[in-house]
């Protein structure tokens, strides 16, 4: 099969909201990737609901679905927009997804986004990475600033010690002070 894109990267990768500590797409924006009314897809997921557990899809709840309306630019009800609170498909409920649709450009924007999620989550373990290291180097740092000030403490108390001069008895011939 080739690699070619039906649709471009970043559109699907604009589409994907991080929810619940998953990384989702919404049903309205899965049926438009695959071109087909949000009704329709709805349906199809329903006709075979037992394929769709919680952790595949799961309907967002009022609040959830208002900070999301309040990051995307979505319409209010009673002007065309939603009626019901939308289904959001975590990256397994898209991969089950290719069951219930089998058309060929279903199956290909299946793929493309799957791929979209490996992608992200790749980058996700790397920005992991790093920040580990960069908290390691902190503490490190930190450390090397506890050293230093040891260090800067002990010069400052010998050049204290260099500026007063010692005190000790004079020895020696002392003339007489008349």
């Amino acid at each position: 099969m080739e690699n070619t894109t039906i649709i471009p990267d970043e559109l699907v990768a604009n589409k994907i909201y991080f929810v619940r500590n998953q990384k989702i797409i919404l049903d309205s924006d899965l049926a438009e990737l695959y071109d087909v009314e949000t009704r329709v897809l709805n349906q199809a997921v329903n006709r075979n609901i037992e394929r769709f557990p919680e952790d595949f899809m799961f309907q967002l709840t009022e609040q959830e679905w208002q900070v999301l309306m309040s990051q995307i630019v979505i319409s209010k009800t009673g002007r065309g927009g939603r009626r019901k609170l939308p289904y959001v498909f975590t990256e397994h409920g898209v991969l089950m997804l290719s069951s219930v649709l089998n058309s060929a450009s279903a199956i290909m924007i299946n793929i493309q986004i799957v791929r979209i999620f490996l992608r992200m989550r790749h980058l996700y373990l790397d920005h992991t990475e790093l920040r580990l290291e960069i908290e390691r180097i902190k503490k490190d740092l930190k450390d090397q600033g506890k050293n230093i000030e040891i260090v800067f403490r002990y010069l400052d108390e010998l050049i204290n010690k260099q500026h007063e001069p010692p005190k000790r008895r004079q020895i020696g011939y002392k003339p007489d002070e008349y």
